[in-house]
């Protein structure tokens, strides 16, 4: 079953056409990974299916429901979580604070929910240790580990992950891969990944391929070519 549906989808900053036409799609329970050199329009995909930008043609559906008219947080209570590029924590807050804001995207927000699901510590523990401890005091892989299980804390239907690896030490890079799958094998979630690092991409189930704002290329992981992984893989 189709989860995600894009088609014809175009976006443009001012007069500048950014995506051209991209037509996409992710199943549900799916891991697809989203690859391309820096600037071909990686980040605004996802930033438009969040809503934080407006496409000027083309639709988004999640479960056959267009998500075109729906502002970021009507996008969230529908089912999208999002990890931005740089994580975006708050750093003044303490981690156990930080978590509690991913509830804002449940019926009744924070108002109604103040339960943190233990899943979230089951996959990254180091959350659980450090509960009070300020989210500025923690490493990068950390804040990270933060960024997805506030995110997984809103239950989504559709994980979108903006370079999770980025910046994070080798051994950090491998516990986030690890908890990404399981995440999908535990909850059903499906994962849209823009991600440079070759070994994470292979854990998705299918690719993308971008250049110049479209879609060139894709197929599932298990057949990316040599030509394919150069041509569009920074890394």
């Amino acid at each position: 079953m189709t989860l995600l549906d894009i088609r014809g989808l175009n976006v443009f900053y001012g007069e500048s056409h950014i995506l051209r036409d991209v037509d996409l799609n992710v199943g549900a329970g799916e891991m697809v990974c989203l690859i391309g050199r820096n600037g071909v329009g990686k980040t605004t995909l996802l930033k438009t299916v969040i809503g934080l930008l407006q496409q000027r043609h083309g639709d988004l559906q999640l479960e056959g429901r267009s998500l075109t008219a729906l502002p970021p947080h009507a996008r969230a209570r529908v089912g999208v979580g999002y990890v931005p590029q740089g994580r975006e924590i708050i750093p003044q807050l303490t981690v156990r604070e930080n978590l509690l804001l991913g509830l804002e995207a449940l019926p009744g927000g924070l108002a109604k929910n103040r339960h943190i699901d233990p899943l979230v510590f089951e996959l990254f523990p180091i959350l659980e240790k450090f509960l009070a401890r300020r989210g500025g005091d923690l490493s990068g892989g950390q804040q990270q580990q933060l960024a997805i299980a506030r995110a997984l804390l809103g239950k989504p239907k559709l994980l979108l992950l903006d370079e999770p690896t980025e910046g994070i030490q080798p051994s950090v890079v491998l516990d986030i891969e690890r908890a990404v799958r399981r995440i999908i094998e535990a909850t059903g979630i499906s994962v849209l990944l823009v991600e440079q690092h070759l070994h994470f991409v292979r854990q998705a189930d299918r690719y993308y391929a971008m250049q110049r704002g479209g879609i060139v290329a894709s197929g599932p992981t298990s057949e990316l070519s040599k030509d394919v992984v150069d041509r569009f893989l920074t890394v």
